[in-house]
């Protein structure tokens, strides 16, 4: 569990950031899981584009990925969503002590 001050620091890292993928009215499936899953270990904060077609609640859907993928729900603003998951192998960012 990330505390508020770390939540907020990924959230500034991810303003600067694209979106790196769309979830569209298809919706997630389990290609799409493990997508998210590899982008997460090699980048560990990742942005993601809610089409307004796909029929989901980001703020519904920011909870159900990050639990799905055992990552932490960082924010989401409008229809971006922002998940972060240390690296396992290799990890680059340094959140903030508590």
């Amino acid at each position: 569990m990330i505390t508020s001050k770390q939540r907020a620091y990924l959230r500034s890292m991810a303003m600067s950031m694209p979106a790196i993928m769309q979830i569209g009215k298809g919706g997630i499936n389990e290609n799409m899981l493990k997508t998210f899953s590899d982008a997460l270990e090699a980048r560990e904060l990742i942005k993601l584009h809610v089409l307004e077609n796909s029929g989901e609640d980001p703020k519904q859907l920011v909870n159900a990925l990050a639990e799905e993928l055992g990552a932490e729900a960082v924010s989401a603003v409008g229809r971006k969503i922002v998940l972060y998951r240390a690296s396992e192998k290799k990890p680059t960012i340094e959140l903030p002590r508590a």
